[in-house]
């Protein structure tokens, strides 16, 4: 791939992402609305109305197929863009990838270890505190991209590999927590499905009258062996393949991309958003979340956990000589890039749904919400400073 290529795809992406964004912030808004209008009764019928066959346990409320389905294009989309960066992009160079990933694995750390901390007693924390490790690619691309038009390339860069092994952390996660009754026999359909998708890469197959069922198939497979399904979408992903072949004008990982991309960013996330985040907002909600041990450990697991843990790794590594800090950039924009990370919302809301049930869920969610909003007031206001000093230097 060349250099302008990569560039272009690059740049691509961060535009569909930010859309996104900006889309998932709306659906947000709606949900918030609806939930705590006069109509949130037809909002909880519609969330709540089941739909599917009994068989292989699809009969799912449409909240459950929003998270269960619609996600797991978003995790096939996470997939393609994880290999790619893995084999070609910005992970495939050691000294490119270090910081981000130390700084990644930092930012997952220590908001876990502040949740357990702050939650330890309560019921709950077994799984909770996996709630605030992971940083929302979508809404964090949007505000840099709305806040910091004069950060260096390198800013943009270090965030989108930061967040690409943020999701891969927070997919072990979701694999090792929330797998439940395992099904054998269904957990061999996946595996073979999956060999069979990655046979047809590897002879270069192209037909999507073969993909498209076996996608499926790998789904619902993955589904009834009791792992979560979205990791279906992530296993199909890192199988695809994303180097070109002499003559061929793009690679399936990058075909993909484009044709889906769009519909992951404008339709799975938002509508996963808007039945995720109809929580009922009052004066007694908000006051459990700051009053509460479990939804005060996410609330600070995000806000401080994520600044500290991604800048006091990256600050950490550097210091000891193991990577370099990113060109063009200051320790005044690195920070700020860090407290961006606590914006957690999708992944976060999400976890939050697997690891807690009714009510608690809830009140987790509402601290997801909170979090996220000041995480990202925060670093936008951040951003705008940095971003005029640099107009200024410029």
């Amino acid at each position: 791939m060349s250099p302008a290529r990569a560039v272009a795809e690059f740049a691509r992406f961060l535009r569909t992402e930010t859309t996104g964004g900006l889309i998932l912030l709306a659906a947000t808004a709606v949900a918030l609305v609806w939930a705590n209008s006069p109509l949130a009764p037809a909002y909880e019928a519609l969330r709540d109305f089941r739909l599917g066959p009994e068989f292989l346990h699809l009969n799912l409320a449409l909240g459950d197929w929003a998270k269960d389905g619609l996600l797991a294009l978003f995790f096939f989309v996470a997939g393609l863009e994880l290999k790619r960066e893995l084999v070609v992009g910005e992970l495939s160079r050691w000294r490119q990838a270090v910081l981000p990933v130390i700084a990644a694995i930092g930012g997952m750390v220590v908001p876990a270890a502040l949740a357990l901390s702050i939650a330890w007693g309560t019921p709950e924390v077994d799984s909770a505190w996996a709630i605030p490790v992971a940083t929302d690619i979508a809404f964090a691309l949007g505000v840099l991209a709305l806040t910091a038009s004069n950060l260096p390339s390198s800013a943009r860069v270090f965030l989108l590999s930061l967040a690409v092994v943020d999701d891969l952390g927070a997919i072990l996660v979701i694999a090792i927590l929330f797998t439940s009754s395992f099904n054998l026999i269904a957990a061999a359909i996946a595996a073979v499905a999956l060999g069979l998708y990655a046979f047809l890469q590897h002879k270069r197959v192209r037909t999507p009258w073969l993909y498209v069922p076996l996608a499926l198939i790998t789904w619902v497979a993955v589904h009834s062996a009791g792992i979560h399904a979205t990791i279906a979408g992530v296993a199909l992903g890192l199988l695809t393949r994303v180097r070109e072949d002499e003559g061929e004008e793009e690679s399936p990982a990058v075909r993909l991309e484009h044709r889906l991309q769009p519909w992951s960013a404008a339709v799975a996330v938002p509508v996963f958003a808007l039945f995720a985040a109809g929580i009922s907002v009052n004066g007694d909600a908000l006051s459990t979340v700051f009053t509460t041990a479990l939804p005060l450990a996410v609330l600070i697991g995000l806000v401080a956990g994520k600044f500290v843990g991604i800048f006091g790794a990256s600050l950490l590594a550097v210091k000891l000589r193991v990577a370099e800090k990113p060109s063009g950039m200051s320790w005044r924009d690195v920070a700020a890039l860090s407290v961006l990370g606590g914006v957690g919302f999708t992944v976060s809301l999400l976890i939050a749904e697997l690891a807690l049930p009714g009510e608690a869920a809830e009140v987790a969610k509402a601290a997801v919400l909170i979090a996220s909003a000041i995480a990202s007031l925060t670093a936008a206001v951040l951003l705008l400073r940095r971003s005029r000093v640099h107009a200024k230097a410029a």
